[in-house]
């Protein structure tokens, strides 16, 4: 029961916002900003919306969930999920009609989040992609309405098949004709969130709002005094790594001039980015979670590895090049590299989990999805998708869950339909959406 309170008594809210030169840090709940309120329930804290993409497939004979809930049993590859397999929904049949029939790679991932139908030649066609509606939904509460990043960076030119490379570039598109700009690198992927810029860049954050979470912690109990000093410490230790790339990215930019061309024609390490895709990774993961901690965005979408991509994986003992090795994708090494992916999604889902948001997390109050836009890459096989789901939006979205579809006819199996049901617990309710005018049954 809550305490009884006059009308004259002062309010605070469990969340509040430390601002400083140049930027505004929205805290974690914390309990004791409020003694007089009850806790909220979990459709009172903001609902946000993660893609994590793969590009070129998965290895089929070691990808399956079966059970439900603490007795639910994960393959290999998606083994780094155990440890939340009561929150998240293994989701197995589903595919995106449009892209089918199409021809391989571009032809088969330039509408994964949209359903649309694709356009060839120099003219480049799509649709706009469901985080970019759910971002219109509920961009205007944030300072940013998503953040797009990638650790690969786009190509240019044509496929084979006549399909523009950007198809195999981009997952997320603001417009039919547009797809979102990639942030490769970590340090504006930063900057842009807590608005660096000039003399700012040599200013830590934690200095720009040191006074006022001084005066703070004088409100705060114990416990809540160590998580603020806690979330200060995580997102100071992402900030000192963003900083070091600061610094390669700079190195990189001086090179290409001295060469007469941009960093983004030259290979890595050359251009600034990491060249152990371990690190590039987990920084753009904490990006992510530290954006939505702090009501930064609502919306985030990451691709890892695109269509097409050449990215090496030498700490998996791996010698061939992502796409290379995606032909022949049953092998154990391009399995560790499925694994590796997967556990990127994991990570950002467990870092997530660990933020306390009311009596849940970050995590409860979202939805992960992690996908590929291939099951069979020695087959470029996409009439089914590998997709998993992390996450319960707030109490809308049960998990704990294998859910299979393959049975199911053609209709009731489209991406679009998840998608469809996904915009509805955003409060973005349509009639249609992509190739689908249905939900998705049983989600």
């Amino acid at each position: 029961m809550s305490r009884s309170r006059t009308n004259s008594a002062p309010r605070m809210t469990r969340r509040t916002v430390l601002r400083g030169a140049g930027c505004a840090m929205t805290l974690p709940w914390l309990e004791s900003l409020d003694a007089f309120a009850d806790t909220p329930p979990a459709s009172a804290f903001p609902k946000r919306f993660g893609v994590v993409f793969m590009g070129n497939g998965i290895n089929e004979d070691h990808w399956s969930g079966e059970g439900q809930g603490a007795a639910m049993q994960l393959s290999k590859t998606l083994s780094p999920l155990d440890a939340l397999k009561q929150k998240i929904n293994v989701i197995d049949g589903l595919y995106v009609q449009a892209l089918t029939g199409q021809g391989i790679h571009p032809g088969q991932t330039g509408s994964l989040l949209s359903g649309a139908h694709i356009s060839k030649g120099a003219v480049i066609h799509s649709g706009i992609s469901v985080d970019q509606m759910i971002a219109k939904r509920v961009g205007e509460d944030t300072p940013q309405s998503s953040i797009v990043l990638a650790c690969d960076q786009p190509m240019t030119g044509y496929h084979e098949t006549n399909f523009s490379m950007a198809y195999s570039s981009h997952i997320s598109w603001q417009s039919p004709d547009s797809p979102v700009p990639l942030e490769v690198y970590p340090s504006l992927a930063w900057d842009n969130l807590f608005d660096n810029r000039g003399s700012l860049l040599n200013l830590s954050i934690l200095d720009r709002v040191k006074d006022r979470a001084q005066a703070l912690t004088t409100k705060l109990s114990s416990s809540d005094t160590s998580k603020l000093d806690e979330y200060l410490t995580s997102v100071r230790e992402v900030e000192k790594r963003v900083e070091g790339m600061r610094k390669g990215k700079t190195e990189a930019e001086d090179a290409a001039k001295a060469k007469n061309t941009v960093t983004a024609a030259m290979d890595r390490p050359a251009n600034g980015l990491p060249e152990d895709l371990r690190e590039h990774a987990r920084l753009m993961c904490d990006i992510i979670a530290i954006a939505f901690q702090t009501d930064k965005t609502r919306v985030a979408s990451l691709i890892i590895s695109r269509d097409l991509s050449a990215m090496y994986y030498p700490f998996l003992g791996v010698q061939e090049g992502h796409h290379a090795a995606s032909h022949n994708n049953n092998s154990d090494g391009y399995e560790r590299i499925a694994r590796f992916h997967v556990s990127q999604f994991a990570y950002l889902a467990s870092k997530l989990d660990s933020m306390q948001e009311g009596d849940g997390s970050v995590l409860d109050h979202s939805c992960l999805m992690f996908l590929s836009n291939m099951w069979i890459g020695r087959k470029h096989d996409n009439f089914r998708l590998p997709l998993v789901l992390a996450g319960g939006l707030g109490g809308t979205l049960e998990t704990g869950r294998t859910l299979n579809y393959l049975k199911e006819s053609e209709e009731k199996r489209k991406m679009c339909n998840l998608y469809l049901s996904l915009m509805d617990r955003f409060g973005a309710k349509l009639e249609r959406f992509g190739d689908a005018e249905g939900r998705l049954e049983g989600l």
